[in-house]
């Protein structure tokens, strides 16, 4: 590789404070601009991160030929519309989760993209965590034996935040597409495979626009193994996932956000602990390297595009069970 990818991101969200420095500390990109509806946000924005130069519009982030992908933490019911956009302009795209509303939105995308030959990635950054690998060997190997069950579980308090954007219904707001998707998508990378239908029960707060504040739900893998879940956004914070074996189960206390401590992770064979230690590396700043390197290197992507796709499709039967109280087949 004999340049770093040139990156722009379009809005002045809160993730940005783990992705930009994120990109910043990476050995193959940097942000060249930033930018707001709001020129005096995109300004301190960009002051706070040292970027180069900050617009007023998102429109002319798409229009500079210095900037090779943008970067998308928008809300959600944005995602579509800018990311065709930035692929009709040129630009490789790295979208923030979930890709879109609905499965549908999603394809979408990804054959925009395809069409004007433009990389696009979902920034699923808890996928790049190292230790996926090393507990995905530990399956392999046979050590916890078969699986026979998964449980994830992703919660969080923030409910009197009422003008929060996750507490809008039309932008997209509710607990399985904030928090519910990362439990649903470690499921499918950690079977391999995909659900054959899903139930839920949600919570929808006439408090909070009608959105999903908590959602509790079965997603089938096959006849043997199925993953129960919880996500809400109106609960204790806990962000864990247990992969249940006949003769062992692996336990993920920190299992989304990254930290030092979520590098590592519990064995359990017989009664007798086993802790796995992992060196940390930032998952933000690994997600951006993979990007850039398929970009400049013309590597694959650590996850296909339509991998979000299929996300979706699960993201959506569960909201169907929920609203309409009825097993969703994906089959």
């Amino acid at each position: 590789m004999t340049r770093k990818l040139r990156w722009g991101v379009i809005g002045a969200a809160g993730i940005n404070q783990s992705v930009i420095p994120a990109i910043q500390a990476s050995s193959t990109g940097s942000v060249t601009a930033i930018a707001s509806r709001n020129l005096e946000k995109a300004q301190k924005a960009a002051e706070k991160f040292n970027i180069p130069t900050a617009y007023g519009s998102y429109e002319e982030i798409l229009l500079d030929d210095q900037i090779d992908a943008v970067y998308i933490p928008l809300p959600n019911h944005l995602h579509k519309d800018w990311a065709i956009r930035a692929a009709q302009a040129g630009k490789h795209v790295l979208c923030e989760k979930p890709l879109a509303l609905n499965a549908e939105e999603a394809q979408e995308m990804v054959d925009a993209c395809a069409k004007a030959n433009v990389k696009l990635a979902e920034a699923f950054m808890h996928r790049h965590n190292p230790r996926l690998e090393r507990i995905k060997e530990i399956i392999a190997s046979g050590e916890i034996g078969s699986i026979r069950a998964l449980h994830g579980a992703f919660t969080f308090n923030n409910a009197q935040d009422k003008n929060n954007v996750r507490y809008q219904a039309n932008m997209g707001g509710g607990s399985v597409y904030d928090v519910g998707c990362y439990p649903i998508s470690l499921a499918r990378l950690i079977m391999g495979s995909e659900p054959t239908a899903a139930t839920a029960h949600a919570f929808f707060s006439t408090e909070h626009d009608g959105v999903d504040m908590m959602c509790s739900g079965l997603i089938e893998f096959s006849d043997q193994v199925a993953m129960t879940f919880d996500c809400g956004m109106w609960a204790d914070f806990r962000q864990t996932f247990e992969i249940l074996g006949t003769e062992g189960r692996i336990e993920l206390s920190q299992a989304f956000l990254p930290s030092p401590d979520a590098a590592d992770f519990t064995v359990i064979v017989k009664g007798e602990r086993r802790e796995e230690k992992v060196v940390f590396q930032n998952p933000y700043t690994l997600q951006a390297d993979n990007f850039a390197r398929a970009i400049l290197d013309d590597q694959p992507l650590l996850y296909a595009s339509q991998d979000a796709v299929l996300n979706m499709r699960v993201i959506d039967a569960v909201l169907k069970s929920a609203k309409e109280k009825v097993r969703v087949s994906l089959v």
